[in-house]
């Protein structure tokens, strides 16, 4: 006999009046708080509940009582079953608002700031295009594609293949796409016609949790000047196969500039100790910012938005406030793009990447541009950023840290309060880490300047740049 579910409440005319972590909206009922997707901040909505926490509910909207002002008509076909974006169905101003609402309470209720931190926030950098921005996107082949609800209900027996996104949490779930409206140029069209092909011919399509087909995955990436570079990865060498896909890519996209291939045995998709190879055109594809070459690779790290990329170092660049005489510490340096960029206004650079591919493309950038006063090292950055490598190259005058989303050491923070440097320039892609490890450096410094920039619209992701002086 089975069990008998227990009854799950909904919740009628709710408010939905802020928005939380991941996306989703924050709804109220009286004393009761519901997370709920695909909400908007304005909507009145009846919620049904699908899970009980402690303090509060989540659920989804079954009922639309009023529509809010801060709606919008989504572009894509796929929303909102695609996770790229979760946004799509809110005014890009009213995005804007809350991203820069999320950075102002971080700032308050984190790094413990008073009401006057809004005065040293300025108004968010917001994209001048939110759409078509992408420079890089990764695309998933799989068995079987997700069903939509209607196909589920139907009860149909459908297998067919997919070429597009993951579904949202779910690592084994592909949604195929047949356009996105997130990177321009021959994106589509290409992955359009890889997915036609493959399917006219049989390729077969790789299956994650059975460990088998042939075509895995595809990474399209563009540059502002047009070169285009494609990666196709194959779970086995089938030499004729692969060929034969990559041969038909090169002959019907003759403006790709780079179209190579990898063979991935392993259980994830990263190309992560794997040896990509070229099959026609370069090993890379040139991006410009700000008059500034960089070299990228398939694995090279970039931001994916150009444009905001470039405004953002603009950003760090005017915070830093730098002089001829200024030695820079660029901490998590990455590919060298920020401190490549302090170069021209600093006496000296010193970046700390503990990727060694990362720091390659970083000391190659360097060569490329003709950029002597840059030096990019190797190493675990709380372990290198100490008085030996001060004794080497100098204290540091400026600090710029670019950290992961989890945020800096806290020995990094106690080095910084004993080698109190005259400024601090903290990027994040998670004002909740960065507001934390801020906090830590309260008692020598002063947050001067805060400002949030949208890297990618349609999302809840918010980047933001505090300049912190010594006190």
């Amino acid at each position: 006999m089975s069990r008998r579910k227990k009854n799950i409440p909904i919740i009628t005319g709710a408010e939905v009046v802020d928005i939380a972590r991941g996306g989703k909206a924050i709804a109220k009922k009286d004393d009761l708080v519901i997370l709920v997707s695909h909400a908007v901040p304005g909507d009145i909505i009846d919620i049904q509940v699908t899970k009980k926490k402690k303090n509060f509910y989540e659920g989804r909207p079954i009922h639309f009582h009023k529509y809010s002002s801060f709606r919008t008509d989504p572009v894509c076909a796929h929303f909102p079953v695609c996770g790229g974006c979760k946004w799509q169905d809110m005014t890009y101003e009213a995005q804007l608002r809350y991203k820069e609402k999320q950075v102002t309470d971080q700032m308050k209720r984190l790094a413990g700031f008073s009401e006057d931190i809004q005065d040293k926030i300025q108004p968010i950098l917001a994209a001048e295009d939110p759409w078509y921005y992408r420079n890089k996107m990764e695309f998933t082949f799989s068995a079987r594609r997700w069903l939509t609800p209607e196909e589920i209900v139907s009860k149909k027996q459908i297998t067919e293949p997919a070429l597009g996104f993951h579904v949202a949490g779910l690592f084994d779930k592909i949604l195929d796409i047949t356009e996105c409206h997130l990177q321009g140029g021959p994106s589509n069209a290409i992955r359009n016609f890889i997915r036609d092909f493959t399917l006219e011919h049989g390729y077969p399509f790789f299956n994650i949790r059975k460990q088998e087909g042939l075509v895995r995955n595809l990474i399209i990436r563009t540059a502002r000047s047009g070169e285009v570079m494609v990666i196709l990865s194959f779970y086995h060498d089938d030499r004729e196969k692969i060929l034969s896909l990559l041969e038909a890519v090169k002959d019907r996209f003759p403006e790709i500039n780079s179209l190579q291939y990898v063979i991935n045995p392993k259980g994830n998709n990263t190309l992560e100790g794997l040896e990509v190879q070229v099959f026609h055109g370069k090993d890379h594809i040139i991006e410009k910012l700000d008059g500034l070459s960089f070299k990228i690779s398939p694995k090279s790290f970039f931001q994916t938005h150009t444009r905001q990329a470039e405004n953002l170092y603009r950003t760090i660049l005017a915070f830093a406030e730098l002089t001829d005489t200024d030695t820079v510490y660029d901490l998590y340096s990455g590919t060298g793009t920020i401190g490549l960029f302090m170069a021209s206004r600093a006496r000296k650079v010193i970046g700390i990447e503990s990727v060694e591919e990362a720091v390659a493309d970083a000391r190659g950038n360097a060569a490329l541009n003709h950029i002597e006063n840059a030096v990019f090292l190797t190493g675990d950055t709380k372990e290198m950023f100490n008085d030996t490598l001060f004794r080497q190259y100098g204290s540091p005058d400026v600090v710029i840290l670019d950290p992961p989303r989890a945020g800096i050491h806290p020995e990094i923070v106690e080095m910084l309060l004993k080698q109190l440097p005259g400024k601090i320039i903290y990027v994040s892609c998670n004002p909740a880490t960065q507001a934390r490890d801020m906090q830590g450096l309260l008692p020598s410094y002063t947050p001067k300047k805060i400002r949030p920039v949208d890297m990618f619209p349609h999302t809840d992701h918010v980047e933001n740049v505090v300049m912190m002086k010594k006190k």
